[in-house]
């Protein structure tokens, strides 16, 4: 059991004080470059077409590394190698008001399933170049993909050793990809 669960456990008058605490959407993106191009996703949000890497929520028992694998395969049908942090992004919905912090992986492209069934809301998986981008008529769901696209290409990678998940088999839900360190 997690120390803090643990804690909290022995502890009754913490719990009711921890369960009003705020805590932001925390998502993943894979930053994924072949060639040149950048394979993004276009997505229909509330009837509108944007443009998102591969990207989604954190499960209940899964690893950071384990959610940016797996969120590429649903989104793309792309098996995708995470080699490295490119950042870790906060940012606020102006239509929800919902809190996002991002961890954005850059990754490699492993092998591609064409006949893997996309996320709902998944339009298509497309490779483009970022002068490709400002071309587009949609627009980026958030200002987000932009960033971690140049911060992929501008700056050093944190290596993925300096994550830590620790037991995580307490938690609902299952960590389905195992993702081998390089």
């Amino acid at each position: 059991m997690p120390v803090v669960a643990a804690a909290v456990n022995k502890i009754p008058e913490i719990r009711p004080a921890l369960k009003d605490v705020w805590r932001p959407r925390v998502t993943v993106a894979s930053i994924v470059e072949c060639d040149g191009r950048f394979l993004l996703v276009e997505e229909r949000i509330h009837g509108e077409l944007l443009l998102n890497q591969p990207a989604g929520h954190l499960e209940a028992g899964e690893s950071l590394v384990d959610a940016a694998v797996r969120e590429a395969f649903e989104e793309t049908g792309w098996e995708v190698r995470p080699i490295g942090v490119v950042g870790i992004y906060q940012w606020c919905s102006p239509r929800s008001g919902d809190q996002y912090l991002r961890v954005a992986f850059r990754a490699e492209a492993v092998r591609h399933d064409a006949t893997a069934t996309l996320d709902h809301g998944i339009v298509r998986a497309l490779w483009l170049a970022p002068r490709e981008i400002d071309g587009l008529t949609h627009r980026p769901r958030s200002p987000m993909v932009l960033r971690n696209i140049e911060d992929a290409l501008a700056r050093p990678l944190l290596p993925l050793d300096a994550l830590h998940a620790f037991d995580l088999s307490g938690l609902q839900g299952t960590s389905s990809v195992a993702v081998p360190l390089p």
